[in-house]
């Protein structure tokens, strides 16, 4: 069969279209894995496991990445990964686990190791130095543990403070203290804590305070000897109602936490002794509900999410005094910033610091958001949300290959 010159013209510009587009297929650039902690299954002793997402270098969009693992336990609440990106940590609730993983070129993960703690996991950190990982657990007793490094393998505790009312606040030492968030400095000198008093704050439940009711949230802080030994602050410093989480700048200046129960963000001053002061003009607005916060590598923004509004709030941070300001509106309904149901958590991509990912508890679901370098304002991925297993409650990234972590001091 002979062709036509414009039927041969045809089919050379039709195989060529079909191999540009197998090209650019091909030409999809990973620059970081995102890894979700959920559940497998809907069952409360169902197995947790962590979900590994490959971050598409332009849009943002999620693929799926290397195989799903096991969390090593039922009901995975908190992970952390060492700062060359080598290992992650994963805390189970069912069975109490601490579990080692590292990281391979792929985002792939391998567990290594394992502890068993006494108390409830709640939240587990690494220092910048990868020395030490730290673990919160509680309520009875709520304790904080710094556990060793060596090579990524977790040794024995070498401190365990408890967590009570001291100083001046010593009278309310047999209060029992609820933790819920936890946040090392960059500079490794200081450990905080987020807890909130039983006896003043008790959803569902009854309060016995007579008196120091009015203000159930405490960040406790503990600064770090060179053996690990955790030495608390003069006093414990107060922090809302029911505060959920905490975050600190990469400068070391300033703390962040949210108070789910009064809808708000509390700024801190650190001071050089490592010691926090109320930042002035704070507090300041949240949407509803807000669980969880994360500063930007720069130390430019700070985003927050609110589980009940299911939106992320954005907010730009005075680089002199760490006041934060609105960028978007947190309550906007099907907004630029809106998440899908209850998110829980909130990391942004470490390879370029322009992508900022949730896991949505009731949505079962990660959203993902693109981050505007110059206001902080955010924007969503293509396809976004992208589904999960069962409940998912902690979320976190680590860079791929020759990408290296955004870190730049404002």
């Amino acid at each position: 069969m002979k062709f036509s010159k414009l039927s041969q013209l045809f089919l050379v510009s039709s195989i060529g279209l079909v191999v540009a587009t197998l090209f650019s297929a091909c030409a999809i650039t990973t620059i970081d894995y995102i890894f979700v902690a959920s559940s497998a299954g809907t069952g409360t002793s169902s197995a947790g496991q962590i979900e590994t997402y490959a971050v598409d270098a332009q849009s943002g969009a999620l693929r799926t990445g290397a195989p799903t693992v096991s969390s090593g336990g039922v009901n995975p609440v908190s992970m952390a990964v060492t700062s060359d990106y080598e290992n992650l940590y994963a805390a189970n609730v069912g069975n109490r686990s601490i579990v080692h993983f590292t990281i391979g070129l792929h985002g792939e993960l391998t567990s290594k190791d394992t502890i068993t703690i006494t108390g409830i996991p709640v939240a587990i950190a690494v220092n910048q130095a990868n020395t030490y990982l730290y673990v919160l657990s509680g309520p009875t007793p709520a304790v904080l543990a710094a556990y060793p490094l060596t090579s990524g393998t977790i040794g024995t505790a070498v401190s365990s403070p408890t967590l009570s009312l001291y100083g001046a606040y010593a009278a309310y030492s047999g209060d029992v203290m609820v933790p819920t968030g936890l946040n090392v400095l960059a500079n490794n000198a200081a450990v905080y804590v987020t807890a909130y008093d039983q006896s003043a704050y008790n959803p569902g439940g009854t309060t016995t305070c007579t008196s120091n009711c009015a203000n159930p949230g405490w960040v406790f802080g503990y600064t770090v000897g060179t053996s690990g030994a955790l030495t608390p602050l003069a006093n414990p410093i107060e922090a809302g109602v029911k505060p959920t989480a905490i975050a600190t700048d990469p400068t070391n200046r300033f703390a962040y936490v949210t108070d789910y129960a009064s809808n708000q963000l509390i700024g801190y001053t650190i001071m050089s002794s490592s010691t926090l002061d109320f930042m002035l003009g704070g507090p300041y607005r949240t949407g509803d509900e807000p669980t969880a916060v994360v500063i930007d590598q720069r130390g430019k923004f700070v985003y927050v999410t609110n589980s009940l509004d299911s939106t992320v709030s954005p907010y730009q941070l005075n680089l002199a005094t760490g006041a934060p300001t609105v960028t978007v509106s947190a309550t906007s309904a099907a907004g630029a910033n809106s998440t899908d149901t209850q998110p829980v958590a909130v990391t942004i991509d470490p390879a370029v610091g322009r992508f900022v990912y949730t896991a949505n508890y009731l949505g079962n679901s990660v959203s993902g958001f693109i981050l505007d370098p110059t206001s902080g304002s955010i924007s969503q991925t293509q396809a976004t949300p992208y589904p999960t297993g069962f409940h998912p409650t902690a979320v976190i990234g680590v860079p791929h290959g020759n990408h290296s972590s955004q870190s730049v001091a404002p």
